[in-house]
């Protein structure tokens, strides 16, 4: 099992000195939130919280997704950084597949690509990229990131992009892990069927047994490939007890955090709180299970 330790809408001075002190806690990696603006008016809900407000995100820091991980990827050495996740369907992929392998090719591999699509029509629309068919425009993304980050020349003719012969460089020793985010039968389908592994966002344990359950079916459909990662956030997690049952699910990663990010309050938690809080998980339960 691996540990991820997540943090997000904290001060932004925080995260390099968090994302050390993981690292030298022993967790495996560190998650990077990804949010491009806050419209002052909508009527989108969040399919995270129960009644779908998303007004806790108001006036809260985030740093661009690829330049904070890229300051963490530059201050660390072992630590790997898994945004969770980047909006790709609103980003131009080209550009996406450059930054992804920049960060690949000078972190010695440590980036894994987290990637969904954004529950909300405003982040579409003030990127200037249309809402429907965004699940078409996603997979198309996919495979374009996929494609430039793996070297040499590629070109694509699609629905929505349309390359010619073209390559990047620099590019990473070993793929980018390309990693989906999502609950719904579309999103555990492109994971199967596109992804190195499943980001999971959280929720009823019942649940993650469902999705777990739909997901071995689509990866057998699809034969995904057997290092396929699997990420989730449960209780479990926090007991040894409960990170063997997740390894008897075939979960390869899971994510702690220490504090509600829901929540309308700032987050006014010290650091030194916040690495104290890391730490003794870290001697609790990463140490007792060898990892």
């Amino acid at each position: 099992m691996r540990f991820t330790y997540a943090e997000a809408m904290t001060d932004p001075s925080y995260y390099v000195p968090l994302a050390q002190a993981a690292e030298a806690a022993g967790y495996s990696s560190i998650t990077v939130a990804d949010s491009i603006a806050y419209p002052k008016e909508s009527d989108s809900t969040y399919p995270y919280t129960p009644d779908g407000n998303r007004e806790f995100l108001e006036d809260k820091p985030f740093v661009e997704a690829f330049v904070l991980s890229a300051a963490i990827l530059a201050a660390t050495t072992t630590l790997r950084v898994t945004p969770f996740v980047v909006k790709l369907p609103i980003r131009p992929p080209v550009l996406v597949a450059k930054q992804a392998a920049s960060l690949a090719a000078m972190s010695n591999n440590r980036f894994g690509f987290g990637v969904g699509i954004s529950p909300w029509p405003d982040d579409f629309e003030i990127m200037g990229v249309p809402f429907e068919k965004r699940g078409a425009r996603m997979d198309e993304c996919i495979d374009i990131v996929r494609g430039l980050c793996a070297g040499g020349y590629f070109e694509f003719h699609g629905e929505f992009y349309d390359l010619p012969p073209i390559k990047i460089n620099p590019v990473s020793t070993e793929p980018v892990p390309i990693l989906i985010g999502g609950h719904s039968k579309p999103a555990l389908r492109r994971a199967a069927q596109r992804g190195d592994g499943w980001m999971h966002a959280g929720g009823d344990p019942a649940e993650l047994d469902r999705l777990l359950a739909e997901l071995d079916t689509l990866r057998a459909e699809y034969g995904t490939r057997k290092d396929f990662e699997v990420h989730v956030i449960s209780l479990d997690g926090f007991t040894v007890d409960g990170i063997k049952r997740l390894e008897d699910k075939g979960i390869t990663d899971v994510i702690v955090g220490f504090r509600n990010p829901y929540t309308t309050e700032h987050d006014t938690e010290p650091l030194d709180v916040k690495i104290r809080n890391l730490t003794k998980f870290a001697e609790r339960v990463i140490a007792a299970t060898g990892n």
